[in-house]
């Protein structure tokens, strides 16, 4: 979308009361700092919203703003405009007025030649609206059942082909041939359009499966010959510069993939298995800024606890929960707002997923002697004022991150513990002793993420008994108040989502914060805890299960979604 020059943008925001001069100057001096848009940066801080940017925008080119987010739209309507046209033009056609003329949502109205284009392919009188990126997202996805069968379509074809065609003697040879570049390279873009986070490429007894992680569940996508898989394998590698000759070890690599405008990175994991090298891409993108708290799922109290423990300048903030839970997401959104001029942040990562302007990250690498632990010891002699550790998994790295939280640094990693109280056993586990945990710990954070519900299909609906038995077991083991919601959502499923009824993920969580009632129970000789968890219960403090059903209540997510994250 145009934005609103930055001059305009600090005018309304002074006008709307939304920041004083002085917090204006900061936020553009950060802005310039992090070579990022004033917009991004009040985005990720949650100072203003999208639809109020959008709003501001549309009003100084003089057009409405489409806001297709709050809008039904008619897939029919949409598909007016042939998917090449309408992302050529980054252009929506979203509605059709009684009188005929088309509502149509522009990337930029100021194109003349553009809108001319299209009135004239469709052959009607036009009624132009500026477009976020959002509402071209969300027009995009309802080419998508299409745009499914057109990529499995042309896969099938490069596999076939590649079949008739003699691939080459050696693999590196048979990567270069342009069945396997081809395939390759629609597979990647398949995977793309379809909002996929990876690609798991498993070789079977007999033939190979491609599957993609979409909102965290894995779909089969489609099964390629045995006879092509080492030639996919080594295109592959060849793009992360990997051993083509090594089979029978770990490889890790990544390489940069561009589609249109977007550069997304690539990261590549292969392991040895039974019937051949199984790898799994995971898609990352360059462009995404951290986002912000509550872009991320957390309401509004547990907004304010994390703020009161990212205000101290020293103690060990921990993100806790199971693989693929998002802490590696949410981990990078705290560094982003602690992400100032005054403060040295230092991180030790395995893998760096994300680049971070003005944080100095260091990935470990075991055979050069950096790991976790070493890697922070020596970090403790760069004059940090903030330490991220991707991991504390060791004695050694426990040890080290609670002497650097003691000396006046803030300390952010994570743990695999299923819950935030279990967090204080774990480092206990790790050879820390009570009174030193009581000492250092500041605030644990525990999550899962669940999918949301598509806002284009959304309803109301009636639970069936076996869904409210369900509901009334869990809630008797959580100890909860059999309280059940007077009203249920769902997704009814629709082109915007592929017809699954949920579209994206957010995270639901608990946080426990150490206070002083909470340390003389951690130094108590007799720790135990469940005798922890009665203390957080009596001060409120809300569980993921919890958490999740207020999410349900909102109709963000559905019960059978907080379930499922509670069982993992």
């Amino acid at each position: 979308m145009l934005s609103v020059p930055v001059l305009k943008l600090k005018e309304a925001l002074i006008r709307d009361g939304i920041l004083k001069q002085e917090e204006l100057v900061q936020y553009e001096a950060e802005a310039v700092r992090l070579g990022q848009d004033l917009s991004d940066v009040l985005l990720s801080r949650s100072l203003v919203t999208q639809i109020y940017l959008n709003e501001l925008s549309a009003g100084f080119y003089g057009v409405p703003a489409a806001n297709l987010l709050l809008r039904k739209i008619d897939p029919a309507v949409v598909k007016l405009l042939p998917e090449e046209i309408a992302r050529e033009k980054r252009a929506i056609v979203f509605n059709k007025l009684e009188s005929g003329e088309l509502e149509v949502a522009i990337q930029d109205p100021n194109n003349l030649q553009t809108i001319e284009y299209l009135s004239r392919f469709l052959n009607i009188k036009l009624k132009i609206y500026l477009a976020s990126a959002d509402d071209l997202n969300k027009g995009f996805n309802f080419y998508g059942a299409e745009q499914a069968q057109d990529f499995k379509k042309i896969i099938e074809e490069n596999i076939n082909l590649s079949l008739k065609t003699k691939l080459a003697d050696s693999v590196s040879e048979a990567a270069l041939e342009l069945p396997i570049v081809a395939l390759v390279d629609n597979l990647v873009s398949y995977a793309l359009s379809s909002r996929a986070s990876d690609i798991h490429i498993e070789a079977l007894e007999e033939e190979v499966l491609v599957r993609f992680r979409v909102d965290g569940i894995l779909n089969e996508i489609i099964r390629i010959p045995k006879l092509v898989h080492p030639a996919v394998i080594a295109r592959i590698k060849l793009l992360a510069a990997l051993k083509l000759d090594e089979h029978t070890r770990p490889q890790d690599g990544r390489f940069r993939y561009k589609i249109a405008s977007e550069a997304v990175d690539i990261r590549v994991a292969i392991m040895p298995t039974f019937y051949g090298e199984k790898m799994v891409l995971r898609l990352l993108n360059d462009s995404a800024r951290p986002l912000s708290l509550e872009e991320l799922g957390f309401l509004e109290d547990h907004v304010k606890l994390i703020n009161e423990s990212l205000k101290k300048t020293y103690g060990m903030v921990l993100m806790t929960g199971p693989t693929g839970s998002g802490k590696t997401t949410t981990i990078y959104s705290l560094i982003s707002i602690l992400n100032k001029p005054g403060v040295n942040i230092v991180t030790i990562e395995d893998p760096i997923e994300y680049d971070m302007k003005y944080v100095n990250q260091t990935q470990i690498n075991p055979d050069s002697g950096i790991t976790f632990a070493s890697g922070l010891r020596e970090f403790l002699r760069q004059d940090p004022n903030i330490i991220m550790v991707g991991e504390i998994r060791d004695g050694d790295t426990a040890k080290i991150a609670a002497q650097a939280s003691l000396t006046g640094h803030l300390l952010l990693s994570t743990v695999h513990t299923n819950d935030a109280s279990t967090a204080v056993p774990r480092l206990i586990d790790l050879g820390l002793e009570n009174f030193f945990v009581a000492n250092v710990l500041s605030m644990v954070e525990a999550q899962r993420l669940v999918r949301r519900i598509c806002p284009e299909c959304i309803a109301t609906f009636t639970p069936e008994a076996s869904m409210v038995d369900i509901l009334k077991k869990q809630l008797k083991l959580s100890n909860l108040p059999e309280i059940i919601p007077k009203i249920f959502y769902k997704g009814a499923g629709c082109a915007a989502c592929n017809k699954t009824g949920y579209k994206g993920r957010i995270g639901i969580f608990e946080i426990l914060v150490v206070d002083e009632e909470v340390r003389r129970e951690i130094i108590s000789p007799n720790f135990q805890l469940e005798d922890l968890r009665v203390i957080l219960k009596k001060h409120g403090m809300i569980t993921i299960f919890e958490d999740g059903l207020r999410k349900v209540e909102r109709g963000m997510t559905t019960l059978e979604e907080v379930l499922r994250a509670i069982s993992i």
